[in-house]
């Protein structure tokens, strides 16, 4: 199992929601310092950000390897669209293993939201 941090479309209540079919919610959490928001135009992408004081809000998950396989796909992880890698999190998941999206792409033109999504 991976342990998945989403922050966008892939939450509770919105229109990608369904991919978390049939795999465990740990909660509510929230990156460590180092990343921000920008509004992609119907969703968000995650970015590493060097202002301090910069974190996201989100939801931590418990993936299975064939769910982890289907947001990758979802996410364009082969396009380069966006990459899954490690992140940390905030109290109570400091030292907690988890996962997330980033993304890779251009930002130009788009606005920042900070740390949640919608804004």
């Amino acid at each position: 199992m991976t342990r998945l941090f989403v922050y966008g479309t892939l939450k509770t209540g919105h229109e990608n929601h369904h991919y978390l079919a049939g795999q465990r919610r740990l909660g509510p959490a929230s990156t460590a310092e180092g990343y921000t928001l920008f509004s992609l135009g119907d969703y968000p992408g995650m970015v590493r950000s060097a202002e301090p004081g910069r974190q996201v809000l989100g939801e931590l998950w418990e993936v299975d390897p064939a769910c982890l396989a289907a947001l990758d796909e979802l996410e364009g992880v082969a396009e380069g669209l966006y990459e899954r890698v490690a992140v940390a999190l905030q109290p109570p998941y400091v030292g907690v293993p988890a996962e997330t999206y980033l993304y890779l792409r251009s930002l130009a033109g788009r606005r920042e939201l900070g740390r949640s999504w919608p804004a």
